[in-house]
């Protein structure tokens, strides 16, 4: 790497103009990268209820619906309203009184289960069919267009309102995540370097490897609002190491070599180069972890997430030995005494009252695990958003109004009779918490024959091998009301047609209960297995690697535990991701202490000298590392309105602070009870003997 780096040092204006090149293919491939604002769109396409939305597209030619609720209208505007709608691009149907009988027909000649379901008082209900997905950008976009064109008595509910809303609040937001994560993140190194441009310089870097990431994402095709959201606020956070550590070596290596600049920048990238791939390591692999989720979400994160790393290496040892060297006389007329004071008061007294810091870690660490096991998510999507969205008001809107807070919808395999369809229908009737269910023999009513049924209705509502139901249920999405309530139904519907299905929002969100209750496991198993071997590998330790990942998980039991003592129930996604990202971010932390620990015991130095020294040589280098961790996203925690990712931030922004407080304070308390033992199961931790020794 010596040799890359004088080559680096003595072309670096060409390196400068190769990295501003690279920002046109970068934006290209940013601009025709497509974002999906759906998490349910990651379920896997086994499920049954995945299944039955292909089966929808395809057959029916939708696949996705909103219930639109209209108060204090005449019935001949509420059916001019619906024309309308239905004029509206990708808008399939609408179903509504008119789609039977004619308006000049008094309602009370509707089917009692019809006029339930679409009056109550003065208000009265449609549903508006799409031609595409609930996540399609031609859906969001006719929901956008219906919310234009009704007025303010009128109120657009369903998965696709919802799904619309986070779209239009994460693109106003996004970019001033990066602007608060990048301000913040500069006053942590305006304080921690000794130099003013220094800090702007790092930030310049990481935002063109931000950059670089984001348009290589093209090969995806497309990437969560969620995981283009946090690229740049968590490869900020975890890159920021890199660059710190080029420019210490790149000093330390200018004294070394008496002003010949090239020369010591070519060292100090071979000698970050060697570094930073070993720490670099341990954070890739937690987010390769995410890539073995059944939910591929994690797939999609735990990819882009991992390249941001390896983007973040490769322009810390190119891009910015570059801009440090092009900006050298910059820095050093900036240069100012450092602000940080010395850490060394308080490494001895942390390092001489370890006993203190080991009582307190035994005392914390059962409510820390119970906390942690106990902790409740929850997986209601709207819930993860403001009341205020349009989205969430005409859902409250829809449970006030008409006591429904979801429609499943049966795809029935034709082959059943008329009385089957409606025995089935009358049981589903029974179950608790639905409202009303609705065949198309429920337009006309029982009495009626087959041929009484409209034709557009038939058409729409009946494909070649499926026909389709609407069950109306009073239960939110995600609770254990809703989800016994669908075990109940789909009985009764295979019990009538095994090859029949029940779909849905609700539906798709149980199965996301279940998929993520086991992906939190196998992601967490994995991640701390990986980690393990890379420290037992790099330290040539056995017991290492437990006290290490014992030390970090002990930091993730205790931030995971606080939600759960405040009473807060968290969404899904950060209990899946929080562990690997942090177990695989901060886990550095404990090995720069280690690795200066391992070396001082190499050597032959005391236990408590060597564990002294590692401890005060590396606290300033970990308390700059989690301040900028925290800084990079503390921030965009407190700003958001999407939960979704708030939940998210504000547990890796807290524990990135409890990370390094755990190994400043509880991994030196280990290193004193267990140094025997360490000595005895690694590697490099004890001073060869000379044949003199030996022979004494």
């Amino acid at each position: 790497m010596i040799k890359v780096g004088k080559w680096i040092a003595k072309h670096k204006i060409l390196i400068i103009i190769i990295g501003i090149a690279l920002l046109i293919p970068s934006y290209l491939g940013m601009a025709a990268t497509r974002i999906n604002y759906d998490v349910l769109s990651y379920l896997p396409d086994t499920l049954e209820t995945v299944e039955g939305q292909d089966i929808m597209v395809d057959q029916f030619g939708m696949g996705a619906f909103s219930m639109i609720v209209v108060e204090d209208m005449e019935l001949k505007d509420v059916a001019a309203l619906k024309e309308k709608i239905e004029a509206v691009d990708h808008v399939k149907k609408v179903l509504w009184y008119d789609s039977v009988l004619d308006v000049s027909v008094p309602v009370e000649m509707l089917p009692k289960d019809l006029r339930e379901a679409f009056f109550n008082g003065d208000a009265t209900m449609m549903i508006a069919l799409f031609d595409n997905t609930t996540s399609s950008e031609t859906s969001m976009e006719a929901v956008t267009q219906i919310r234009k064109i009704t007025s303010k008595n009128c109120f657009v509910s369903g998965m696709t309102g919802i799904v619309t809303d986070i779209k239009q609040i994460a693109l106003k937001e996004m970019p001033i995540y990066v602007v608060i994560a990048s301000c913040l993140s500069l006053i942590v190194l305006l304080l921690a370097m000794d130099s003013l441009v220094v800090p702007v310089l790092f930030l310049l870097c990481i935002g063109v490897a931000v950059l670089y990431n984001l348009g290589s994402n093209i090969f995806l095709g497309q990437i969560s609002y969620i995981t283009k959201a946090l690229t740049a606020v968590l490869q900020l956070g975890v890159t920021m190491d890199y660059s710190i550590f080029l420019l210490n070596s790149y000093e330390e290596n200018k004294k070394r070599f008496e002003g010949d600049k090239e020369r010591a920048m070519a060292h100090a990238i071979n000698a970050t180069f060697k570094s930073v791939i070993g720490s670099s390591i341990t954070t890739v692999a937690g987010f390769i972890a995410l890539c073995f989720m059944t939910f591929s979400l994690g797939r999609d994160m735990g990819i882009v997430m991992a390249k941001g790393v390896v983007i973040g290496v490769l322009c810390c040892v190119t891009l910015l030995p570059a801009l440090v060297l092009t900006f050298d006389g910059a820095i050093e007329k900036t240069t100012h005494k450092p602000l940080l004071p010395s850490f060394d008061k308080a490494s001895a007294f942390i390092t001489k009252h370890y006993k203190v810091w080991l009582i307190i870690f035994l005392v914390m660490l059962f409510p820390a695990i119970h906390g942690n096991n106990n902790l409740k998510n929850y997986y209601n999507i709207d819930k993860s958003l403001p009341s205020t969205l349009d989205s969430n008001v005409a859902n409250a809107k829809l449970q006030e109004t008409f006591n429904m807070n979801n429609v499943h919808m049966v795809l029935l395999k034709k082959g059943l009779t008329s009385k089957e369809k409606t025995e089935m229908l009358d049981q589903i009737k029974d179950v608790d918490g639905v409202k009303w269910a609705l065949g198309m023999d429920s337009f006309v009513g029982a009495a009626f024959p087959d041929t009484m049924i409209p034709s557009n209705l038939k058409k729409m509502l009946e494909s070649d091998e499926y026909e389709m139901e609407f069950i109306c249920s009073k239960y939110k999405t995600a609770t254990d009301e809703v989800n016994n309530q669908i075990d109940e139904i789909q009985k009764i519907v295979k019990g009538y047609s095994p090859e029949s299905m029940v779909i849905g929002e609700a539906p798709l969100t149980k199965d996301l209960q279940d998929v993520t209750d086991v992906d939190l496991k196998t992601v967490n198993t994995i991640s701390i297995l990986a980690i393990f071997i890379i420290i037992m590998v790099v330290f040539k330790s056995i017991s290492l690697p437990f006290i290490l990942v014992a030390v970090i998980e002990f930091a993730i039991f205790v931030n995971m535990s606080v939600p759960y003592y405040q009473g807060k129930e968290v969404v899904f996604v950060a209990s899946i991701v929080i562990g690997c990202i942090q177990l695989g971010a901060t886990v550095d932390y404990a090995i720069l202490m280690t690795s200066r620990y391992q070396k001082e015991r190499g050597l032959g130095k005391s236990k408590k000298e060597s564990i002294a020294i590692a401890h005060k040589t590396s606290m300033k280098s970990i308390v700059i590392s989690g301040c900028s961790f925290f800084a990079a996203t503390f921030g965009v925690g407190l700003y958001t309105q999407v939960d979704m990712i708030g939940s998210i931030t504000n547990l890796l922004s807290r524990g990135a602070v409890i990370s390094t407080l755990v190994v400043l304070f509880i991994l030196p308390a280990m290193f004193m009870i267990f140094d025997s033992l360490i000595c005895h199961t690694s590697i490099g931790f004890a001073k060869k003997k000379s044949a003199k020794e030996k022979k004494q």
